[in-house]
């Protein structure tokens, strides 16, 4: 799995934080989290680990004040950046308590979360591939023809599950969830598809068609 030093765009930032893409940009433009966390030179970009404090912030807004969510984000910032180099168990060994007079704040469950999400995003990045040679580059899910954004725009639309894997017999549950990762992470640009495009392998369900009325004479 990769380290916690592993700089992420902002659209993977905010499936490892579980919060808008909006408010990773927001993380960054009002400086929530310390500079050394973030680049700006190429596309904006989120140390791995960050995405914790990114958590935290925006999951405690009801609860704690700004100032109180800042502090705490500053006070554990430092061991952060000694910890860089670490693999996430190690890094959810140590003391994550943060203390100031009366207020107790520990930033390990936000911290545990990330490191799950982030497993995920890597299980995601293994399960998809592309090739030339299959559906024109078309991410796909590896070992099959069954195109990733396509899964993911069942999912989206609310779609059970069991539908989709009608639809996708070459698939299973699990990959069916990472595509949806996947495709939250890397969002697709351009035209949509049209209604009239149907994804390959889909099953029709039904082909009921309305008659078309005639003008009277």
């Amino acid at each position: 799995m990769p380290g916690v030093a592993e700089m992420l765009k902002a659209t993977e930032a905010a499936v490892v934080s579980r919060v808008s893409l909006r408010d990773v940009n927001r993380a960054i433009d009002e400086r929530i989290l310390p500079d050394a966390f973030v680049s700006v030179d190429n596309g904006r970009h989120i140390l791995a680990g960050a995405c914790s404090f990114i958590s935290f912030y925006f999951e405690t807004a009801k609860r704690l004040t700004s100032e109180e969510r800042l502090f705490a984000i500053r006070t554990a910032g430092p061991k952060l950046t000694r910890s860089r180099g670490l693999a996430w168990a190690a890094l959810l060994r140590e003391d994550w308590t943060v203390r100031d007079d009366f207020l107790t704040i520990d930033l390990r469950p936000f911290l545990k979360s990330a490191s799950d999400r982030m497993s995920d995003l890597e299980a995601a990045r293994e399960v998809v591939t592309s090739s030339d040679d299959v559906l024109g580059g078309a991410p796909v899910v590896r070992g099959t023809r069954v195109p990733v954004y396509d899964v993911a725009a069942s999912v989206a639309a609310g779609q059970p599950i069991e539908r989709i894997l009608e639809a996708y017999p070459s698939i299973d549950a699990e990959k069916v969830r990472l595509a949806g990762i996947y495709a939250e992470a890397n969002p697709l640009r351009g035209r949509p598809r049209t209604i009239g495009d149907l994804p390959e392998g889909s099953v029709i369900i039904s082909d009921r068609r309305a008659p078309r009325l005639r003008k009277s004479g």
